[in-house]
């Protein structure tokens, strides 16, 4: 007899590590510095695109919406990413800018959730960024039809052709619906998985110009 979802699921292994350590008392006070510090761990341990996170958004009504991207920068003023404003998530982002980030490294038992505000970044920021990524994501994000109902498949391989073409006759070519976008936190929080299911959290909220930090059980 075949198993049932239930049995496969509790046969999984949690947290089979070896897992991350955490003191949050050593934690600096901003949490874009403790976030590199993770980030630059994760790196060092081989893990698989760290770099990917879940970006979670809801429109006018309220729907929710989540979908993984890639993570484009991280600076003083929060983390980065990129995709055309006339996609599903650039309309949500244009009528309900408040979105949640998720970051989730498994083999450390780690997760960083941030929740803040997107803005879209200047026209020439906007522009500077679509020259910078590689053909192929020029190619990708030239055609400006995210989201939109697809006939065929063999659609695709024709618009990209197409938009090759285009490029390599104007490599300057900038699409006007590419976004590129700003999360400024105003939370963050940093999730610590334990074998014992002791797990830490730790919950940057902005107050003003600074940050305050509070443990949160699990």
């Amino acid at each position: 007899m075949s198993k049932s979802m239930r049995d496969m699921l509790r046969g999984l292994p949690v947290f089979a590590g070896p897992l991350g350590s955490f003191d949050p008392a050593t934690a600096p006070g901003d949490p874009l510095a403790l976030f590199r510090e993770w980030f630059a761990e994760a790196v060092e341990a081989g893990m698989s695109e760290p770099h990917a996170m879940t970006l979670a958004t809801a429109d006018a009504e309220g729907a929710p919406s989540a979908r993984i991207l890639i993570m484009k920068d991280l600076t003083e003023q929060g983390w980065w990413f990129a995709g055309t404003t006339t996609s599903d998530k650039g309309r949500d982002l244009a009528a309900n800018p408040n979105v949640a980030l998720l970051f989730f490294w498994g083999q450390q038992g780690r997760q960083i959730r941030v929740r803040g505000r997107a803005e879209l970044a200047t026209p020439p920021e906007r522009a500077a960024d679509f020259r910078n990524r590689s053909l192929e994501g020029r190619v990708a994000g030239l055609h400006g039809k995210q989201s939109r109902p697809l006939d065929a498949l063999s659609e695709i391989h024709r618009e990209a052709e197409e938009s090759r073409a285009r490029l390599e006759a104007d490599p300057s070519l900038v699409p006007e619906n590419w976004g590129l976008y700003l999360v400024q936190p105003h939370q963050v929080e940093f999730w610590q998985a334990d074998p014992d299911r002791r797990h830490i959290r730790l919950r940057y909220e902005r107050e003003g110009s600074t940050w305050r930090r509070v443990l949160l059980w699990p």
